[in-house]
């Protein structure tokens, strides 16, 4: 899609140095396929696959409606053609200023787009007031047209050139990181698709905790675990440690 909108951005300079050159009677006429380029552009952009392409979309629907009425309308004056292409700025700039704040974090060419949009947007109001209601003022507006529109498209070809080459190589990985990228992946298959393997762990684990349970039970019975200083405390029927050979003997004789 990139190649076909810097093709579109090349055809809208040429579209912009033509406009320039036409005699005031042929405006009206040019108008017309000028914004159905428009619309062609716009469809492109859909077909490009961003999150905004249905706005895209939708912006080509009202173009080709925009240059259906263009065509029809015979007029003698340039009320109505003037009036159409700002409406077609007006809403190319809008759209285009909405999208760049949309995508701020992520293109870094968000601020030359609301440049772009600023003028488009400036450019359309100026072409639906009373001011251009001449031939001069309309050809000068379909060239600021033409041009704007050839940086948007240029810039926009070669941000999608760049992101599809660095999404090309972002995971390129050597050969060794490959295999154990590809050996870590298997083993969590592996795993996720054997539930004896999940069943096995998971009872390991309860096996542990009951072994721990048990284990603190048993120290618990022989009163380690009792209240400090409780392990301390001398029974009264303890015999005394005697102290003395008085005492020895003393013991001896009451054990027999």
């Amino acid at each position: 899609m990139w190649g076909f909108l810097l093709f579109a951005g090349v055809a809208w300079l040429a579209i912009g140095w033509s406009v320039l050159r036409l005699e005031p009677a042929d405006v009206v006429g040019v108008a017309g396929p000028v914004i159905f380029f428009g619309a062609l552009c716009e469809i492109v952009r859909a077909l490009a696959g961003t999150r905004t392409w249905w706005v895209n979309l939708a912006m080509a629907v009202l173009f080709v409606g925009t240059g259906v009425v263009v065509l029809l309308d015979r007029d003698s004056t340039y009320t109505t053609p003037a009036s159409l292409i700002g409406w077609f700025l007006l809403v190319r700039g809008a759209v285009d200023i909405a999208v760049a704040t949309m995508n701020r974090g992520t293109d870094r060419t968000w601020g030359l787009m609301i440049c772009l949009g600023v003028l488009q947007a400036g450019l359309g109001f100026y072409a639906a007031s009373p001011m251009a209601r001449t031939a001069d003022p309309v050809i000068v507006t379909l060239g600021a047209l033409a041009v704007l529109r050839a940086v948007a498209d240029l810039v926009t070809a070669l941000r999608l050139r760049e992101v599809a080459a660095a999404r090309h190589d972002v995971l390129r990985l050597s050969p060794e990181r490959e295999a154990g990228v590809a050996g870590y992946a298997a083993g969590i298959d592996d795993f996720e698709n054997q539930p004896a393997a999940r069943h096995r762990a998971e009872a390991f684990h309860e096996q542990v905790v009951k072994s721990t349970g048990e284990l603190d039970a048993k120290i618990a019975e022989a009163g380690v675990t009792a209240k400090p200083g409780a392990a301390h405390r001398r029974p009264e029927e303890t015999p005394r440690v005697p102290d003395s050979p008085e005492a020895m003997v003393e013991g001896a004789e009451k054990r027999r």
